[in-house]
């Protein structure tokens, strides 16, 4: 018989489409699903009883752009642009990476998202297996990518000689659906300017065949963008539509100079833009023009990127920046309000996952967490989602529920061995790529 949980005395923020706040409620979770939500207590005994002291109860967080394993980079080549930064720095480096520094640097990116409130994420990476192992010892749940490439000749292509065809299948066939559902396979594709035509043909059609999603980075700077439009005579989202990436659930990630074209067609095909405020601005990328996206019709999604370009992966932080941003640049106190970017991080990202989640609701997936609405940077709390959003960081989250099981406690990680994790990026990651 499945274990059952009750959460009681606590404020729950639901991020339902009502946008509804219970005070002092009661939520039952029952093996890894929400079973009841409301204001009296259930009748019955219950497996678990956990007192939340008053404090804000909601869904756990969606990062759904992540490179995990880039933890062992934070801080690694800074004041570059983004081409630069990545081949003088980031591709040197990340040639040296084996299994078992992939594994060190997601075993830290784990920790780091757990304890600050992320139970799902969409990461793309190389040495996925290892991460794919990673994450399902840490509990939270993931869309994994491998992120292809093929610098090839086209004429040249066979997808059995193309790497990253060949790791998208082993991917596929060996994590998607893993740990009943906590790890899915998305197909990917790196970006427009790291492949070509027969990948993209490829990838598209073995998306639709395994009813796999798509995970893309576009127009991330003005540079990549327009480059492909010399190209081609279209912008990324267009030549990639052209060939069929986007007929299957797809994000595209960062979407800094897409075109109010573009966002029809992203509207159009259901694919989600995932936001990611402080990299763009780090990396001097830009702005995404995320209102008028929103306005156009487009699912919005919230991520961190690489903490080698961000430098964490704090939600709230990226929350934050995303609200004041937008505001800032459109002189607008009202371009994105708290229920809106509280959204993209729960509820919306949920939806770009194709996961039932972001949502304290019977049938959804039981991620929850507990902000700390005691500590000083929270106290007085005029509006829940004015201070979780403009106030609080990740280290006011006191609880991490991930499908059903407590995974982080009061400071306490109950999944993963923290010292042997830093012992294990000190002794052996950093030395191998830095020597």
């Amino acid at each position: 018989m499945e274990e059952t949980t009750l959460l009681y005395h606590c404020r729950a923020l639901c991020m339902d489409e009502a946008d509804t706040l219970l005070d002092d409620a009661f939520v039952v979770v029952q093996g890894a699903t929400i079973r009841s939500v409301g204001t009296e207590r259930p009748a019955g005994e219950f497996t678990h009883e956990i007192d939340c002291g008053g404090n804000v109860l909601m869904p756990g967080l969606v990062n759904a752009h992540t490179h995990i394993p880039m933890t062992l980079l934070r801080g690694y080549g800074g004041g570059c642009d983004l081409q630069t930064w990545l081949n003088d720095w980031i591709f040197p480096a990340e040639a040296k990476l084996d299994d078992r520094a992939v594994k060190a640097g997601a075993g830290l990116a784990l920790a780091e998202l757990i304890a600050s409130g992320v139970t799902t994420i969409a990461d793309m990476y190389m040495h996925t297996p290892a991460i794919a192992e990673t994450v399902l010892q840490a509990g939270i749940s993931a869309n994994l990518s491998c992120g292809g490439v093929y610098f090839g000749a086209p004429a040249d292509f066979s997808p059995k000689t193309c790497n990253d065809c060949g790791n998208q299948i082993r991917l596929t066939e060996e994590w998607h659906g893993a740990g009943d559902g906590q790890i899915l396979v998305d197909a990917s594709i790196h970006a427009e300017y790291t492949s070509n035509v027969p990948l993209w043909q490829w990838m598209a059609q073995y998306a639709q065949d395994h009813k796999l999603g798509m995970h893309v980075h576009l127009s991330e700077t003005q540079h990549e963008h327009e480059a492909c439009q010399e190209r081609w005579g279209l912008t990324p989202f267009g030549i990639l539509d052209k060939f069929g990436v986007w007929n299957t659930r797809a994000i595209a990630a960062h979407c800094v100079w897409t075109t109010e074209e573009d966002w029809a067609g992203m509207a159009a095909k259901g694919v989600s833009c995932v936001h990611n405020p402080v990299s763009n601005l780090k990396l001097g990328s830009g702005v995404a023009w995320i209102p008028a996206m929103k306005k156009a019709g487009v699912n919005i999604a919230l991520g961190t990127d690489g903490v080698s370009s961000n430098n964490n992966t704090d939600m709230f932080e990226e929350m934050k920046f995303a609200a004041v941003l937008h505001n800032g640049v459109q002189r607008d106190p009202l371009a994105l309000l708290p229920k809106d970017v509280l959204a993209m991080a729960t509820r919306d990202g949920a939806k770009a996952l194709g996961r039932k989640t972001g949502q304290i609701a019977p049938g959804y997936t039981a991620d929850l967490i507990l902000v700390d609405f005691d500590r000083p940077a929270l106290t007085p709390c005029h509006s829940v989602r004015d201070n979780l959003v403009y106030s609080a960081n990740g280290s006011a989250v006191v609880m991490n529920m991930a499908r059903g099981k407590v995974i982080y406690k009061d400071g306490a990680f109950l999944t993963l061995d923290l010292d042997q994790i830093k012992a294990e990026v000190k002794d052996y990651a950093l030395p191998l790529l830095f020597g």
